[in-house]
């Protein structure tokens, strides 16, 4: 057996020449696996300045550098990319979804419960930045269809000014995440709802009470549990 059967780690062979090549090629992958944390699974080619060290899971079949590599982990090392092949059952946490994904059936999918076909129950918390200006702005976040939200907090990170207060809402229910919140820097709420269905991608909406906004931001992060079903 010349590589370990669950990471797929090379063995040192006996009286094998330039060992500390192997040991560091094992080393490389432990450091890529374990607790592995990609940066994204949207990418279909590399970033444009990637740091050594950063992991992604290639989107589609791969291009660029990446062509052919769909669904491996990219990993960046000494300048260059080294593709790693998942197994069923892996793990890794993607840092643009606050998500975890496992591997199943070739495929990455969300979940904190899965089935044997693919099924699974994700949790997840999306972050974004909005910059406030005007009478109202739609925000990033998105409730996507077929999920169910928990809720949207929000913290002023930069002073509001042109309006007395804001709310965070949806469209037709502008106040839904909550109403008469602070604009000074480090005001904060969490606007909990009743667990609720969403059927079509759902943006959040900020809106100003007592004047337009003329200044200010926030950041916003919402909570939402998603389902994926079966594969076959």
């Amino acid at each position: 057996m010349s590589d370990s059967p669950n990471l797929a780690l090379p063995f040192l062979a006996a009286g094998q020449a330039q060992k500390h090549v192997t040991l560091n090629d094992a080393l490389m992958m432990l450091d890529a696996l374990v607790q592995c944390a990609v940066e994204s699974r949207t990418l279909a080619a590399p970033p444009a300045e990637p740091v050594d060290g950063q992991r992604f899971v290639v989107a589609g079949s791969g291009a660029g550098d990446w062509a052919g590599q769909g669904g491996a982990i990219a990993v960046r090392v000494d300048g260059g990319w080294r593709f790693i092949t998942p197994r069923e059952g892996w793990q890794a946490f993607v840092r643009d979804e606050g998500a975890v994904l496992g591997f199943l059936g070739g495929a990455w999918l969300p979940g904190l419960a899965r089935t044997a076909h693919g099924g699974a129950l994700s949790l997840h918390a999306i972050e974004a930045e909005v910059t406030l200006a005007g009478a109202s702005v739609v925000s990033p976040l998105v409730i996507e269809s077929r999920r169910i939200c928990l809720g949207v907090a929000s913290r002023t990170i930069q002073a509001i000014t042109g309006a007395t207060s804001f709310k965070v809402g949806i469209a037709g229910e502008p106040a839904k995440f909550g109403d008469l919140l602070g604009i000074t820097e480090g005001a904060s709420n969490i606007g909990i709802i009743g667990p609720t269905g969403f059927y079509a991608d759902t943006p959040v909406v900020i809106a100003a009470n007592g004047g337009a906004f003329t200044g200010g931001r926030l950041r916003l992060v919402l909570y939402a549990l998603g389902f994926t079903a079966p594969a076959a």
